[in-house]
């Protein structure tokens, strides 16, 4: 029963990309990323999946904050091609985190990917809390 709910409900969130051409970003984001993102970006903190929204772009902001977004294992281990992971960062960034992208950060590349997909992250929590602390060493505060 609980994989049927499941089910229903990918196909519902598949089913709310209006207008948007498969392999677009926003498809890929609701097909790949929207099951524990949720639609809107907001996680799921309570289940250890923090927020995109007003925050992601921070992360933009340290070297290992940029790597990191393609070192999580949904970003590393996504089937998708390298320069779609590129194109669907890049999306999510603008998408849910536009004010905090620091001025000048250039986008992601495929071959910035590819580089960084290519090193899985061994303790993600750890990681995560690493790039936490050089950010708040810098002013800014991610929970």
């Amino acid at each position: 029963m609980k994989s049927i709910s499941i089910g229903i409900c990918m196909l519902a969130l598949a089913g709310t990309v209006h207008g948007a051409d498969a392999g677009s970003p926003q498809a890929n984001y609701m097909l790949h990323c929207s099951g524990c993102h949720g639609i809107d970006g907001s996680g799921s903190p309570g289940a250890g999946i923090p927020t995109m929204r007003n925050s992601l772009g921070h992360f933009l902001r340290v070297p290992d904050g940029r790597d990191f977004l393609v070192q999580v294992p949904g970003t590393s281990q996504s089937a998708l091609p390298n320069g779609a992971v590129a194109e669907l960062l890049n999306w999510i960034l603008k998408e849910f985190s536009p004010d905090e992208i620091p001025r000048g950060a250039p986008r992601y590349s495929e071959l910035e990917v590819a580089k960084l997909r290519s090193r899985p992250l061994d303790d993600v929590p750890a990681f995560r809390a690493e790039v936490v602390g050089q950010l708040k060493n810098i002013g800014v505060t991610i929970e």
